[in-house]
């Protein structure tokens, strides 16, 4: 009692206040190069996930809550992850814009916008990845060469934990790399972007 009674006298409330309608939050930044050249370490372009927070959408959200997310968030691809964050799958805008919705209406019928990212995401168990400790002794050509090969514009890299468990450490796009590279790509074309930066690369 008497604690409470000395605690009372030294400590004051703070004032409380409106919060002001429109505000957003803060966000942890990660700082990548404006500018790398195919040599510089593949980390330069990779998007850590220790650094800035994954953008993530449940299964049962729409392909259009998940086009509007996108753009908020200036991303191409999405997590889709469950209540306990583990991860069911991806979802990227070029499946959002190519036919996966299309050919899900033909084989289901339906509207699009009653399409759920569990319907068209690429599940978990197909989903390929890069090792971290593999990517941390690679660099900027490595990773170009390793997307171009399998015709892809985003890569998951996987770090593990305490347990020697898979977790999500990063992410590598196209997009990101030929920012930094200086090359205007459309993520629409692969096959041609590859070629545009094959060329930068090797200039």
């Amino acid at each position: 009692m008497m604690e409470e009674c000395r605690m009372s006298e030294n400590y004051t409330s703070l004032p409380y206040h409106h919060l002001n309608s429109g505000i957003t939050y803060h966000r942890p930044p990660q700082r990548l190069p404006e500018q790398v050249t195919a040599d510089s370490p593949a980390t330069d372009v990779m998007t850590d996930f220790t650094k800035v927070s994954a953008i993530t959408m449940g299964p049962c959200a729409t392909i259009e809550a998940a086009e509007q997310r996108m753009i908020a968030s200036s991303v191409r691809l999405l997590l889709v992850t469950d209540q306990a964050n583990a991860i069911l799958g991806i979802i990227t805008s070029t499946d959002l814009q190519g036919d996966r919705p299309v050919k899900y209406l033909q084989e289901v019928g339906g509207k699009r916008e009653d399409i759920y990212l569990r319907d068209i995401m690429t599940p978990a168990d197909r989903i390929e990845v890069l090792y971290m400790v593999d990517v941390e002794n690679a660099r900027v050509g490595h990773i170009v060469e390793t997307l171009k090969r399998v015709g892809r514009q985003h890569a998951l890299v996987i770090d593990l934990d305490d347990d020697r468990q898979q977790v999500v450490r990063g992410l590598f796009s196209t997009k990101q790399i030929s920012k930094q590279l200086g090359i205007n790509i459309d993520p629409t074309e692969v096959a041609k972007t590859f070629a545009e930066l094959e060329a930068a690369l090797t200039a």
